[in-house]
């Protein structure tokens, strides 16, 4: 079993389902400051560029953390379709609200149900699950940078997405957020 392909493929499927979504997105009707976007899509890039990037310097971002075992190559494609899974499910459950950058769209939704009822940035939820379990297969160094990239450029941009949602809706989303976690469940209220 090539596990970093099966993990490869995964990723693949779900770039797919963005660039399809795409065409089903709202109009904008406003966006937020360019250099937030460029900051977040620069942690986003480096992110996957460290767990995917061929053209890496060979050093110590390729230093192994453990010996290859089949179990591991096994949860770590496990958890990759999960996260890829979870994420897909929170972008369609979405709908037509969705945008690549933080934007605000013509006629836009408060979404509290499927996966929004847990976690309110579940797509980033899935997709930090999915680089846990690429990196897992990876085994090396690089891949725990990129979980922290990518988490430093998710927290950026939710963070801008929250004072939008507050601006938009109010009291309604701050009920919301009482109840969820940002990115992990919340066990208790």
């Amino acid at each position: 079993m090539d596990a970093m392909k099966i993990c490869g493929d995964l990723w693949t499927g779900l770039w797919i389902v963005w660039i399809i979504g795409l065409l089903w997105s709202k109009r904008t009707q406003e966006r937020t400051d360019m250099r937030a976007r460029i900051v977040y899509g620069l942690f986003t890039v480096a992110g996957f560029y460290l767990m995917f990037g061929g053209g890496l310097p060979e050093g110590w971002l390729h230093l192994r953390l453990y010996a290859r075992a089949q179990w591991i190559d096994e949860f770590g494609v496990a958890l990759t379709a999960l996260g890829v899974a979870f994420a897909i499910w929170a972008r369609v459950y979405l709908g037509s609200n969705w945008s690549g950058s933080v934007q605000l769209k013509v006629r836009h939704e408060l979404i509290r149900g499927g996966p929004y009822r847990w976690v309110r940035h579940p797509i980033y939820t899935g997709l930090l699950v999915a680089i846990v379990g690429t990196g897992l297969v990876r085994g090396q160094v690089r891949g725990v940078l990129a979980f922290f990239v990518l988490l430093a450029g998710f927290w950026v941009k939710l963070g801008i997405e929250e004072q939008v949602m507050r601006k938009t809706f109010g009291e309604a989303y701050e009920e919301y957020a009482r109840r969820t976690g940002a990115l992990v469940p919340r066990v208790w209220n």
